[in-house]
């Protein structure tokens, strides 16, 4: 996503610390840090995006309603909530270097979970699998974006950050491609009736068998992990480069700032952008298998997905340049605005229209991460760090809405739930036009995160 603001955000971040060392010094960049981490990037918007193929996978081999299936992204965004202060807390004490290591041994020990889950057919197994391999991702978060940012000379921090970020886009659009032909390429569906007959050795040897083929995608990935983890490892750094800024969510709140409304909007903002970001990416493939809609197989859905995801990888350079033009607030309502209608499109048509229409709302996502990221902070000048942290707690809304859509679609079904995504997207509209009537005194403040899917 485009990053805006980053330069001052990247000045405090480097200032001093107290044993004298400043990262704006630098003069050259350690291309060798810089390639491991951006391939960092790449591989949790991959991991992330994954998501998308097990939950009708997993769905289809455990018989689950389509909440209890949703507990995926529950399991996964929910670990951002629980282990991002732990992570921060590792920063703190060890260094950005260590902690990457460290989360990508956490996040290939949960892949290789996913064998056991699979041989013994186990859901929550499964779950607990995405639970530890998103507390690595977490861990990533948190430390790879100020990396990335302390690498090189300060001048060049926003283009090193906007290419490690074009790398987390470009995995969450191959995920989806990668996903078909592993994953759903060996499947072969029972009819419900024929299960229903099965005795219950044979129901367990028939999951087993179908679960069987995240194996060796997720062993593959733990070994990547892994060979990540000691090439960063052996990387030699810089004293400087161990400099590091507290990027823990909800570090050091005060009584300052529960009273900045507008930044408590933001998270608001954040919450329903990413719960209705995620709710439509992961339930694609089960909504286009439908018969009035695509009726496709599930493999042949999962490439669709590749679109929805990879319009918001182009949309975030077209809103860069839009940007460059018109205010934040604006374009945000209008691209909140846009989603709203094509959400409404898909629900209320069939066939290729409601098809071409959900997957477009991905293009009009790509700039709202970053846009309600910048208005949240504009004007919280020494607050800054303090409400990044809030923003970035605020991701859990992946966790939640996803289940509250899959709640709902258990009763009237994929189309209408989308109704929910619907009503995210005008709460992100009303706050984007909102902000048009602030009167602030600093520029906005984009930060070091970027979009987690």
């Amino acid at each position: 996503m485009a990053v805006a603001g980053v330069k001052e955000h990247i000045r405090m971040a480097f200032a001093p610390t107290s044993s004298g060392s400043a990262l704006s010094r630098r003069t050259t960049t350690d291309y060798r840090a810089m390639s491991i981490a951006t391939t960092l990037f790449f591989m949790w918007g991959f991991l992330t995006c994954m998501n998308d193929i097990l939950i009708p996978h997993l769905k289809a081999i455990f018989s689950l309603s389509i909440a209890e299936s949703a507990l995926i992204q529950t399991a996964f965004f929910g670990s951002y909530f629980l282990f991002a202060i732990p992570a921060g807390k590792l920063v703190e004490y060890r260094g950005y270097k260590y902690t990457m290591v460290t989360g990508l041994a956490v996040a290939a020990v949960g892949a290789l979970l996913f064998i056991p889950a699979a041989r013994m057919a186990s859901y929550p197994l499964f779950l607990g699998a995405l639970v530890i391999l998103a507390a690595g991702i977490t861990a990533l978060q948190v430390s790879a974006n100020p990396f990335v940012a302390s690498v090189g000379p300060e001048e060049t921090a926003s283009s090193r950050l906007n290419l490690s970020q074009a790398f987390n886009s470009f995995g969450t659009f191959i995920a989806p491609w990668v996903g078909r032909y592993t994953i759903l390429a060996g499947v072969t569906t029972v009819a419900a009736a024929t299960l229903a007959a099965y005795t219950p050795d044979q129901v367990a040897q028939y999951r087993a068998h179908q679960a069987s083929t995240v194996t060796v995608p997720y062993l593959v990935i733990a070994g990547i992990l892994v060979l990540l983890a000691v090439l960063l490892y052996m990387v030699r750094l810089d004293s400087k480069e161990h400099v590091t800024v507290d990027m823990r969510p909800i570090a050091g709140f005060g009584a300052s700032i529960w009273n900045k409304a507008w930044l408590w909007l933001g998270a608001i903002g954040i919450f329903v952008y990413v719960g209705a970001e995620v709710s439509i990416g992961s339930f694609l493939i089960n909504y286009f298998a439908l018969p009035n809609i695509g009726n496709l197989t599930e493999a042949a859905a999962a490439s669709y997905v590749s679109y929805y995801w990879g319009g918001a990888m182009v949309g975030r350079f077209i809103g860069s340049a839009i940007l460059q033009k018109v205010r934040t607030g604006t374009l945000l309502g209008i691209f909140s605005l846009v989603a709203f209608v094509l959400v409404l499109l898909s629900v209320f048509t069939s066939g290729h229209v409601a098809m071409y229409t959900i997957l477009c709302v991905g293009l009009f996502n790509s700039i709202m991460f970053p846009s309600i990221f910048t208005l949240g902070l504009a004007g919280l000048g020494e607050l800054t760090s303090k409400g990044s942290s809030l923003m970035v707690q605020a991701i859990v809304g992946g966790a939640v809405i996803p289940y509250v859509y899959g709640r709902f679609a258990d009763h009237v079904g994929y189309q209408k739930a989308f109704l929910i995504p619907a009503a995210c997207y005008i709460y992100i509209a009303i706050y984007g036009f909102a902000t048009l009537r602030r009167r602030i005194h600093t520029d906005p403040l984009a930060g070091l995160q970027i979009d987690p899917v």
